[in-house]
């Protein structure tokens, strides 16, 4: 898969600017996705993405004890979407933070993809949030476990809940 991930994490920690455009390459997508949707601001998710990446910059040095690079980047992200949402009036923050955003990727006309979109709603905060970072993410479970700080099986089992709730939610209609 081209560069390595260690190889990337020490260029970065050296403050190499080449790594820092791989980076962005690699995991700027799915680190926008997941801001967008832990913010539920397009604006907001740029910001999100833009701080981290400064942060990274700012405090490279800490990058040589890295051993997850994705991992820290996604709880990285996570504090940054944090300190951005407590920043927001009381009137626009989300309980827990975390947004009921749609679903991006699905068909914008699709009579399905707006059933899974209004089924992710109902999905509790935390359930929402380790189905975005394994599917937007990309992330493993263990890695999913770094960024809240939680086992990879309490990751496995939210992860396994949540996909059944979206199963028994969109396969009623279907029935």
């Amino acid at each position: 898969m081209g560069l390595e991930i260690d190889e990337l994490t020490r260029a970065l920690a050296a403050g190499q600017e080449w790594a820092y455009a791989a980076l962005y390459d690699r995991y700027g997508p799915a680190l926008f996705r997941v801001a967008a949707r832990l913010l539920g601001d397009a604006s907001d998710a740029e910001d999100a993405v833009q701080n981290l990446f400064e942060s990274l910059v700012r405090y490279r040095d800490r990058l040589s004890g890295v051993r997850d690079l994705p991992a820290y980047l996604f709880a990285s992200l996570r504090r940054s979407a944090m300190g951005i949402a407590r920043k927001r009036p009381v009137l626009v923050r989300a309980p827990g933070f975390l947004l009921n955003v749609p679903a991006d990727d699905l068909p914008q006309d699709s009579a399905a993809a707006d059933e899974v979109r209004a089924a992710v709603r109902t999905l509790p905060p935390d359930q929402r949030e380790v189905l975005w970072l394994k599917v937007d993410g990309e992330l493993t479970f263990e890695q999913i476990g770094d960024v809240l700080g939680i086992s990879p099986n309490t990751v496995a089992s939210r992860y396994r809940y949540a996909i059944e709730k979206l199963r028994q939610r969109v396969g009623k209609r279907h029935e």
